[in-house]
């Protein structure tokens, strides 16, 4: 199969398209690339998939690359491939690689001009290289409206490619190449995380097919490959899937993929490459561009240099606000390329080379996938919170029974770990289903949606307070407190622990809050509300902490990598400097004995603490610990935190929450709407005296641009989507004015509406 003359005709389409959507100008020549703030970017090969190789991804499929010369090694994913049922997490599976072998002959020249680079701005990986005076180029991306992954090989001059590709599978599948397509195909039966005991009730049928078209010379299959001789160019689409369906009514499992994958490859190959690119570019950037964020400018000799030695000199003490900002919108990308439409982002996002991943690459309750989460909002990505939401809402059957025949109790628990059936393990977290709930409110409080509230979000947070209705206990003093618990992840059991009754109230303040936006089930709305006053509140300790434990019990030298007492700070609302100074004061004291250094996502987390307790040079300074270069793989429970030189968060190993909670922390440092208004600037860093911010999200429905100087903001563009009223505040000035539905309103240095 040839595309020569099509090739011509989309070699003059990307030109254009690249020359309208970045500042990397690009033909098949060499290309001539310009410093972005949105890149990262290596000068040698990935050679460790954890660290170093780069990810893409659409949502449900997603590929890591390696960028190698001889070979590129393509090791894909597809969120759906789970092993596991209803009364086990099982485990999020590897799929396979796609590897490319070129021919070089028997002593290839070595490459010079190696560049291996990720425009998150564009949903883009690039590899590019010169070998014997020939320019080679490779781009990938992972297409959201064609729903397949696209690598593009091109060089500048002819016949430059002879090889072949191939296909693996982590299941042991059949693989079989006809004409320019591979495919492996099989079933999970079997397949289990911990050996013994019988094989999972549900065991998926999986399949993922290989397309290969060529520009120029010939292609055949040989064997279970498909070899290429003198290409020009080629164009490489990869898909798969399984037969997983989010429907417990069903079993979990829908049609074979077979049909889907084939149809959507299909189109995809009648689809030149420009076109696919430009439908990717003008898809993601409709997301992506929502939100920019300026902190300064890196100096240029240090901007120009790899990623990796850019985070290393970071980490020395080197100035860097273009890193800073990359990180957080990298916690964007990363959002967008690991939830949209199919299964939320888990531990690992979308990404995982192993059947026995850390922790089962599942979704854990007691804070990993509330904090993936914590961005979506704030950052203009709402759109990307519904897989979550959905996932919730599938799992409630399954959790129903369970509770009841083992709690026999209304509503529903999960569990700490938790999989893509309704199953879990590891015990019930019994306050997990409240933390996650917060999601479900937020997404009406900052986008206003009335039908989601109805008919999503409060049938949940109603089964969830009916939990706690059947479940809370009244101690002689009349306070309620939850049953026996221990504190994620740590120390003994007792009744009314602190992460548990702060979720409680938390969850109780929005079911109230979403009854009456709702105006309906008033008898138990004034019951729950009851409940809540009667909680057993925050205590202050003998050390002035804000206790762990009903008993005041706590540690002073306690550094566990969990702040589950004050999730009541953050994420929760019910202490806050404003509102509560008195715990808030407390809950700065447990947060300082608990140290700077800690796990990766354990420093995201307390970025966002120290934010809500309006200290932004301490966030700052955790922010500065997390972006910390780390080579670490084992499993560190202590201090082993930071990022990889390919910006993955390090637990270690690779947890992608981090990623998510630095992004949302930098937000919340920068604008803060929980409490009855829009908080500018509230935990601004003495390092960020001058920048600029746009489409970060309040709740009410509004959209705020802020610039700033000195410290102080210098103006401010509200947008208004659903007409509510506004108000603004910042140091001791505040407005507030009314707004409708579609408006903007510009606000000066004294916040006067100009």
């Amino acid at each position: 199969m040839t595309h020569r003359n099509l090739g011509r005709v989309q070699n003059l389409l990307l030109l254009i398209v690249l020359l309208l959507g970045t500042a990397a100008v690009a033909t098949d020549a060499k290309e001539i690339t310009v410093a972005r703030p949105s890149i990262l970017w290596f000068d040698h090969p990935a050679t460790d998939w954890m660290t170093q190789a780069l990810p893409i991804g659409n949502g449900r499929i997603g590929a890591m690359i390696f960028g190698g010369v001889q070979r590129e090694q393509i090791q894909f994913n597809e969120d759906s491939l789970w092993i596991g049922d209803e009364n086990d997490t099982g485990a999020y599976q590897a799929f396979g690689d796609v590897l490319i072998d070129l021919d070089r002959g028997s002593q290839p020249a070595a490459a010079s001009e190696y560049r291996r680079e990720l425009d998150i701005g564009r949903a883009v990986h690039t590899t590019s290289y010169t070998i014997e005076g020939t320019h080679y180029r490779r781009e990938y991306f992972v297409s959201h409206p064609a729903n397949v992954i696209v690598l593009r090989l091109t060089a500048d001059k002819p016949a430059a490619y002879t090889g072949a590709v191939a296909l693996t599978d982590m299941h042991k599948g059949t693989i079989a190449a006809i004409r320019n397509r591979i495919t492996s195909k099989g079933s999970l039966a079997g397949y289990k995380f911990e050996g013994g005991g019988a094989d999972y009730k549900i065991a998926l049928d999986y399949e993922a097919q290989v397309v290969v078209l060529n520009d120029g010379g010939s292609l055949q299959a040989d064997g279970s490959r498909i070899t290429f001789r003198n290409a020009d160019g080629l164009t490489i689409l990869i898909n798969a899937g399984t037969d997983y369906l989010s429907k417990p009514s069903q079993g979990w499992r829908g049609k074979h993929p077979h049909e889907r994958i084939t149809s959507q490859l299909d189109a995809a190959a009648k689809t030149s490459y420009a076109e696919l690119l430009a439908a990717h570019l003008a898809d993601y950037r409709r997301l992506f561009d929502r939100t920019t964020l300026n902190l300064g400018s890196t100096p240029a000799e240090q901007h120009k240099l790899p990623t990796n030695t850019r985070l290393l000199k970071y980490s020395d003490g080197a100035a860097d606000p273009e890193l800073e900002s990359l990180v957080f919108q990298y916690g964007r990308y990363l959002m967008i390329a690991s939830s949209r439409d199919a299964l939320p982002a888990n531990l690992q996002g979308l990404w995982n080379n192993s059947n026995h991943p850390p922790w089962r690459s599942d979704w854990h309750s007691d804070i990993n996938v509330q904090m993936n989460y914590w961005p979506v909002e704030t950052t203009n990505l709402c759109e990307c919170a519904e897989p979550y939401i959905n996932w919730l809402d599938a799992r409630r059957e399954t959790r129903r029974a369970e509770t009841q025949s083992q709690l026999h109790r209304r509503g529903w628990v999960m569990h700490f770990e938790n999989g893509a059936f309704g199953g879990g393990s590891w015990g019930h977290c019994q306050a997990g289903g409240a933390w996650c709930a917060q999601a479900l409110w937020e997404h009406y409080a900052f986008g206003g949606d009335k039908t989601y509230l109805r008919d999503t979000a409060y049938p949940i947070l109603k089964e969830l307070c009916e939990y706690w209705d059947d479940a809370l206990k009244a101690r002689p003093d009349g306070k309620l407190v939850a049953p026996s618990n221990f504190s994620p992840e740590h120390g003994p059991h007792e009744e009314g622990v602190s992460f548990d009754q702060q979720l409680v109230w938390d969850l109780f303040n929005n079911y109230i809050a979403a009854s009456k936006e709702l105006n309906i089930d008033a008898d138990y709305r004034t019951k729950i509300a009851a409940m809540r006053d009667k909680l057993l509140g925050p205590q202050i300790g003998k050390w002035g902490q804000l206790q762990e434990w009903a008993t005041d019990r706590d540690d002073p030298k306690d550094d566990h990598r969990h702040t589950s007492h004050l999730v009541a700070v953050f994420s929760g609302q019910q202490i806050s400097p404003r509102t509560t100074p008195a715990l808030a004061k407390a809950a700065e004291v447990s947060l300082r004995a608990r140290g700077d250094q800690s796990t990766g996502w354990a420093m995201a987390w307390r970025i966002n603490l120290w934010a809500r307790l309006l200290d932004g040079d301490h966030a700052y300074k955790l922010l500065h610990n997390f972006i910390r270069l780390t080579g670490a793989r084992g499993t560190n429970y202590a201090n082993g935190g930071g990022l990889y030189s390919n910006l993955f968060c390090a637990h270690p190993p690779f947890q992608i929450d981090g990623n998510f909670g630095s992004c949302s922390g930098m937000a919340e440092m920068l604008l803060q709407s929980h409490l009855d208004g829009i908080d500018l600037l509230p935990a601004l860093p003495s390092a960020w005296p001058k920048g600029n911010i746009t489409g970060l999200r309040a709740r009410g429905g509004f959209e705020v641009d802020i610039s700033w100087e000195k410290s102080k903001p210098t103006s401010i563009t509200v947008r208004s989507k659903c007409g509510n009223r506004c108000k603004v505040r910042f140091g001791g000035k505040k407005v507030e004015f009314d707004t409708k539905a579609g408006g903007t309103y510009r606000l000066d240095a004294n916040l006067a509406i100009q």
